[in-house]
């Protein structure tokens, strides 16, 4: 069964291209409601321990330096259906491929620096959340 929540992150090339509140009114705007909201910087550490499930691929150490770049804002959303609407609002990794009007598409500088981070499943979402969020926080 589909679950009611996701994880998201506004990438730091977003965040520094001022395009956080446009992401967050566009995730507003198709329902989702924000359960939890945080500004933050990964350190390294915190980077290597989020991906360690890509630490074996070629674009690991990449993706470490690029998500410590910067701020980010870090948020659990809630709508029916979750990670399946908020995989479809964001769009294909690849900008060029994502779907008119997704937030990849209208944000996204390139499959590196693509915007936003949606959670693939239910699971994960739980875990990725966890991740940045005390049980407080998370109401």
């Amino acid at each position: 069964m589909a679950g009611n929540r996701t994880f998201t992150m506004i990438k730091p090339d977003a965040v520094g291209n001022g395009h956080a509140g446009k992401i967050l009114d566009q995730i507003l705007e198709a329902g989702f409601r924000v359960v939890a909201l945080k500004y933050t910087q990964l350190t390294d550490a915190d980077a290597k321990a989020f991906y360690a499930v890509h630490k074996e691929r070629p674009f690991y150490g990449e993706l470490v330096e690029y998500m410590s770049s910067g701020p980010i804002y870090a948020a659990i959303l809630e709508k029916d259906n979750a990670v399946a609407d908020f995989r479809t609002l964001i769009g294909a990794t690849n900008p060029a491929e994502a779907a008119e009007g997704t937030i990849r598409q209208r944000f996204a500088e390139s499959i590196a620096a693509n915007a936003i981070h949606g959670s693939d499943s239910d699971e994960n979402a739980a875990i990725e959340g966890n991740f940045f969020f005390s049980e407080r926080e998370r109401h």
